[in-house]
């Protein structure tokens, strides 16, 4: 089954790519693979993001014709998750002609993050990875916009302490997170943070193989009675957490995810019950944006899309997120285009690309993503952003803003990422520094 369903992906890259033979010359495309996820646990966390990804690029190469004439020739690698297959996929796309990766995965990422230097490989890991990436002086090649895991986990606990994390003292607060470098990622900071504010971190991993089966974990937060789960999961973890948090009652106002762990269709299969749930989200799905009114006309309508119209898919907010993540990588390459007079960039001219993005409010409208993003800017010494982000609400029936946009706090999280960009630069020597960037 999954032979097959590679060999089908494969079969719609091609004919995507050959739709646009006729209007463009081999030379006018630049390469931007994804090594996506369409198989395996996490399938159904990576399938709606590939699926928002490709339409974006599709929709442009529809419209405009790529980005100032160039055809952005999006194609997929199959890790399944897998990071010995992503590393499988980073050499092959980088072999074909690749001037960018997407890994999609922290492991992933940690793997070919030392590649990037001898490759001169921009990486493009829009919130995820190594969050001392936000380091653009130490790391030349990463780029983690709009928001980091340790953004993420400073706004979570504003929210949940009322904007005064001294509120937490005296409280217990359980990390249930998966057992795999993204799952510890937020650790660091969060340790930091339970020290200084004097609240207890009770961090309680999840398996690879105990994603669909938590009652142990489960039982432990009976036992602690936390308060408050913080759920750091992704693909099956996440259905798994929130249907065993139904069956044993616990609060579902008292149960908050990451980004990665706002999936709607692991919220439809509780419905009702969910209710109250949140998760930190930099994006939000607006149907009504102009992006989406013309992916829907000339893609989806037209069945140039792979997203599954009967399940909702289109207005999910990781359908949609998907669509953002392509967004950026498209603005990457027609910055590059015009601040080097070019129309097929290298990947030095697309990382440069990647650090100047500037995503105000008028740009956000210019690219008729309402509504959908706060705004963000990169710099060669930030690779981050910090685009702030709202926190969503189960409604019974879909995800609802539930606050404003929410602020990391960098008086806590910047000298963590100086501290942990040094130890990764100290440990992996010689390890080349952005000496052009004067920030």
């Amino acid at each position: 089954m999954r032979r097959l369903m590679k060999t089908a992906l494969l079969a719609t890259a091609i004919a995507t790519s050959a739709a646009f033979a006729g209007s463009a010359y081999a030379e006018d495309s630049v390469l931007l693979p994804n090594l996506s996820y369409r198989t395996g646990p996490f399938a159904a966390t990576g399938t709606p993001l590939m699926n928002g990804q490709r339409d974006y690029m599709t929709m442009l190469n529809e419209r405009d014709g790529g980005v100032n004439g160039v055809i952005l020739n999006y194609q997929e690698c199959e890790t399944g998750y897998n990071t010995e297959k992503g590393v499988e996929c980073y050499e092959k796309t980088k072999a074909e002609g690749a001037i960018v990766t997407q890994p999609w995965s922290t492991g992933i990422t940690l793997q070919v993050l030392p590649k990037s230097n001898v490759d001169s490989m921009p990486i493009l890991a829009p919130g995820y990875g190594f969050s001392a990436m936000q380091d653009g002086k130490i790391f030349k090649w990463a780029f983690n916009p709009p928001a980091s895991y340790w953004d993420g986990a400073s706004m979570i606990l504003q929210n949940i302490s009322g904007g005064n994390l001294d509120s937490l003292k005296g409280k217990k607060i359980a990390l249930l997170h998966l057992d795999h470098p993204f799952g510890k990622e937020p650790i660091p900071l969060l340790e930091t943070l339970a020290k200084k504010h004097g609240f207890t971190l009770l961090p309680i991993p999840v398996g690879l193989k105990e994603m669909q089966n938590q009652s142990a974990q489960w039982l432990q937060i009976r036992r602690e009675r936390p308060d408050f789960v913080v759920m750091w999961g992704w693909g099956a973890m996440n259905a798994g957490a929130i249907t065993e948090a139904v069956k044993t009652k616990y609060p579902m106002n008292q149960f908050v995810g990451i980004w990665w762990s706002g999936l709607d269709a692991d919220l439809k299969l509780v419905g009702d019950a969910g209710k109250g749930y949140r998760t930190l989200s930099w994006s939000f799905p607006n149907n009504e944006a102009k992006v989406m009114k013309d992916i829907k006309q000339l893609v989806v309508d037209p069945g140039k899309s792979m997203l599954n119209t009967s399940t909702g898919e289109f207005d999910w907010v990781f359908y949609q997120r998907g669509v953002l993540i392509s967004a950026m990588l498209a603005e990457g390459v027609k910055e590059a285009q015009k601040h080097f007079n070019t129309k097929v960039v290298d990947r030095e001219q697309l990382r440069w690309g990647l650090e100047n993005l500037d995503f105000s409010e008028a740009k956000i409208k210019e690219l008729g993503l309402d509504g959908m993003i706060p705004p963000f800017k990169t710099t060669c010494a930030n690779h981050t952003g910090h685009s702030g982000a709202w926190m969503l609400e189960w409604d019974g029936t879909k995800f609802v803003k539930a606050s404003d946009v929410l602020q990391a706090d960098r008086a806590e999280i910047d000298p963590l990422v100086a501290e942990k960009a040094k130890e990764y630069a100290d440990a992996n020597q010689p390890w080349p520094t952005n000496e052009e960037c004067k920030l």
